[in-house]
Formats: C-alpha cells, sequence, structure tokens
C-alpha cells in the first residue's frame, strides 16, 4: 500500500475516545504479534492483518518447499544474530492440524 488516505478516513468520523479506542485495539493487537515465541513466530499473521478496516482476502505467494525451507534457516540465522541471548524454546510444534483450526495465530 502506498498510503492511500481512502483507506483510512473511516478515522475522519470517530471522535476522541472512539479514536483512543482504536489506538488500544490496535496496540493489543501490535503487542500480541510482538510477543510471539517459539514456533508462533513461523506463522503468517491474519488476526494482525484483521485490525484493519479493509476485508481483504491477503494476496499471499508460496514458495517452493526448498526456497522456503531455506528462507526459514535464514529468518533463524537472523535471530541468532539479532538475539544472540534469546532463551531456547527447545519443543516440538504440536499446534493445530489445520489452518481452519480456531487456535492457528
Amino acid at each position: 500500500m502506498d498510503g492511500d488516505d481512502s483507506l483510512d478516513s473511516d478515522l475522519d468520523r470517530l471522535d476522541r475516545d472512539a479514536l483512543v479506542a482504536e489506538v488500544r485495539r490496535l496496540r493489543a493487537g501490535i503487542r500480541a504479534h510482538r510477543d510471539s515465541s517459539g514456533h508462533d513466530l513461523c506463522w503468517h499473521h491474519p488476526r494482525l492483518w484483521g485490525l484493519l478496516p479493509e476485508r481483504v482476502e491477503p494476496d499471499v505467494a508460496v514458495p517452493p518447499w526448498p526456497r522456503f525451507l531455506r528462507g526459514c534457516v535464514r529468518y533463524r540465522e537472523a535471530l541468532d544474530r539479532e538475539l544472540p541471548a534469546a532463551p531456547t524454546h527447545d519443543r516440538e510444534y504440536e499446534g493445530p492440524a489445520s489452518p481452519d483450526d480456531p487456535d492457528v495465530p
């Protein structure tokens, strides 16, 4: 997106209290995303995208498996560089079997 003001025109109709409530709602969503840890770091985040008022189906392109896995390895290597003191979450993933499961982050 390139800053299309019409996407946020709904904000113009909100009073101060409603704007403060919206900021708090967005901050809560951002904090939930920020505080993801362990295997939750590997998921795409439709709940975060759902904080936006416009409802669009995300246009997600998925790389082929070998490239996808190389990207996962590079992401993990970046975490090692950027957060070298982060504790290790040494547990197997035991999450939902399906993206339709309500527990998918």
